[in-house]
């Protein structure tokens, strides 16, 4: 049986919105169990996303799909884009306000020479959503998984200072010109981001 980690407060995330989660995860680890070892990366990069948000998958309401994003939060919601890549978000905000935050890059903190293997080797290594989920080997069969538990633990540290956290537009989404909201956070001078800010 699969013993509950209790040091991860992950209930902390139901009280945020997607935003205030976003800049609560920069910092905080990702921890992969595969074959028993640890595979760790850091948080540098996501993009908060919610309900009211028209490019959010929860706009138009539950689907079969997006139902993970209705809560609790605490849990993965992974999904498949673009026929071959599958994203990591974890589920923020209160039950039904329909809120995620997609992981975007990590630093690697542990294990980084199987990460390597897993991705073929590439060293574009965790600075993509889908380069850290097959880095991680992380598919659709996390869908739905909470969070305080192996094979996928989130780990929330310390808070990082508002000052060290830096914010802007989303990567490769058309936002409404009247949307002067600001969705993506990254750690200030991270050299392990996606795309610089």
């Amino acid at each position: 049986m699969t013993k509950r980690v209790v040091t991860v407060p992950l209930d902390v995330l139901s009280k945020m919105s997607a935003t205030d989660a976003a800049s609560r995860l920069i910092g905080s680890d990702l921890i992969r169990y595969i074959d028993g070892k640890q595979l760790i990366g850091r948080i540098v990069e996501v993009e908060a996303y919610d309900q009211n948000d028209p490019v959010s998958h929860s706009y138009h309401g539950k689907t079969a799909r997006n139902a993970v994003m209705f809560g609790p939060a605490g849990f993965a919601y992974v999904y498949f884009t673009y026929g071959m890549h599958f994203c990591l978000n974890v589920v923020v905000g209160p039950k039904d306000s329909a809120a995620a935050v997609l992981i975007r890059a990590l630093q690697p903190i542990q294990g980084e020479s199987i990460m390597l293997a897993n991705r073929g080797y590439n060293k574009n290594l965790l600075n993509g959503p889908a380069r850290l989920t097959q880095a991680l080997k992380i598919d659709k069969s996390l869908n739905g998984h909470d969070l305080s538990l192996a094979p996928l633990r989130l780990k929330l540290n310390p808070a990082i200072k508002s000052s060290d956290i830096k914010w802007g537009a989303r990567i490769g989404i058309k936002e409404k010109a009247n949307n002067v909201k600001k969705w993506r956070a990254v750690l200030n001078d991270s050299a392990y981001l996606s795309r610089p800010l």
